[in-house]
């Protein structure tokens, strides 16, 4: 039976809710509902005007209405009169295919016809910064490897206190807080769930950081590259396949020739992936400044710990692939601005591919990826910047049949128009190298 919205507002004490989506650049939006409006807006959904945000829509289309799934209610821990909703897009009577829940519900039923149930974790790291935007919030935060730092930590322990306590009370399963390897960049982690599920809670996650951030007076940022001397921020996500009762996970093998722990169903899997990670870079690294994150030099702690080759290896972190335990594998190629919809349904439709095509991913390597340099040409490289990933993921055929022409064709569509925004733009550096010319 439905969850009726009404009566889990009366019995909480919720007064409003936020009806949300995320539209194809990962951008958070929302109408905030009076409870005595909810059950008109969920069985008919919020209407918005999908022009005004980053859909490919005009002013003529038709109101797109956001119908909220009543299953990933969220109750604000720091604001409990309001209730969260994520929702699925909706017009003229069908769900909007070029929209990502939408996407990564028809890449988890595609899933689900086959016997799977994918489950799937996510490390979100990000940066505390002043409320100007112009450096990190801790002034003492200087060392040159601050990774783990205690007393870094342990400053900014009541804005990550408060962050852990709420997903504590959510039921998330939070089990640690740590200082990352930039200064002033932290990273949280919970436990995995459904793939769904933990794309819900990923999108939440940044809203409810960025939120308590704010109630302290400072600011959260997953920019993936907000300075270029530090570590940008990673948003890596682990990956299995279980049988539809959840009791099985169909990654793991005892009798791995690799000795990975990995079944060939797993093997696959990443075979699928790494054959087309670097058309995922579009929707896994999808800004401009991502490609400085993966592009980066070494950074003031000594490694910028991000891909910039498509390998895998065991528990190895130089790789874009690691394996760092039996049953599962862990794709660090994605940034802190990766569409939480988006970057889990490009996984399951590559990884779906690699099974149905019986793709091998190789042997792993157990290498230093960071001390090989100019030796990276011996390997598949990902591309150096967004208008790259771009062409590839347009040209992609894998991805234009699994995650449908409509969804392709309107975010290249719109990235593109990004692109020559910012092409058109004069910088400093191009005045300071190219004025005397």
């Amino acid at each position: 039976m439905t969850t009726k919205l009404s009566e889990v507002a009366s019995k909480r004490g919720i007064h409003y809710f936020l009806i949300s989506f995320v539209d194809l650049f990962g951008n958070l939006r929302s109408k905030l509902v009076p409870t005595r409006a909810i059950d008109d807006m969920q069985k008919n959904g919020a209407g918005f005007a999908g022009f005004a945000a980053w859909l490919d829509m005009t002013p003529a289309h038709p109101d797109m209405f956001a119908i909220p799934d009543p299953d990933s209610l969220i109750q604000l821990p720091w604001k409990k009169e309001i209730g969260w909703l994520a929702s699925d897009l909706w017009m003229d009577g069908k769900p909007v295919e070029a929209s990502p829940r939408v996407a990564l519900k028809r890449q988890i039923n595609n899933a689900e016809k086959l016997g799977f149930r994918i489950k799937a974790g996510v490390e979100c790291e990000y940066h505390l910064i002043n409320s100007e935007g112009t450096g990190i919030a801790d002034e003492q935060d200087k060392q040159s490897k601050p990774c783990y730092d205690q007393q870094s930590l342990m400053r900014q322990y009541p804005v990550i206190s408060q962050i852990c306590d709420s997903m504590i009370e959510l039921g998330w399963g939070p089990y640690q807080n740590d200082h990352e390897d930039a200064n002033g960049q932290f990273e949280m982690n919970w436990d995995y769930d459904d793939v769904l599920i933990t794309a819900d809670r990923h999108v939440f996650f940044k809203f409810m950081v960025k939120s308590i951030a704010e109630l302290h007076g400072l600011r959260a940022t997953f920019m993936p590259k907000p300075f270029s001397h530090l570590t940008g921020n990673g948003c890596h996500s682990h990956l299995s396949i279980w049988n539809l009762e959840g009791s099985k996970n169909l990654f793991h093998s005892a009798d791995d020739s690799r000795s990975l722990g990995l079944s060939n169903l797993a093997y696959q899997f990443l075979g699928g992936i790494m054959h087309s990670a670097d058309s995922l870079t579009a929707i896994f690294n999808p800004t401009i400044n991502s490609y400085k994150r993966i592009n980066a030099p070494r950074t003031l702690s000594g490694a910028s710990w991000s891909p910039s080759s498509i390998t895998y290896s065991g528990n190895n972190r130089t790789h874009m692939i690691r394996v760092p335990d039996d049953g599962r594998f862990e794709l660090r190629l994605m940034d802190g601005a990766a569409n939480p919809y988006l970057m889990q349904a490009g996984i399951i439709a590559c990884g779906l591919e690699g099974i149905e095509t019986n793709r091998d991913p190789g042997e792993p390597l157990d290498i230093n990826m960071y001390e090989l340099d100019d030796d990276l040409k011996d390997y598949k490289l990902l591309p150096k910047n967004l208008l790259d990933a771009l062409r590839l993921f347009q040209d992609n055929e894998i991805l234009r049949s699994r995650l449908g022409e409509d969804l392709v064709d309107s975010y290249t569509k719109l990235k593109y128009s990004q692109w020559d925004s910012y092409t058109s733009h004069l910088t400093k550096w191009e005045m300071d190298n190219t004025l005397d010319c």
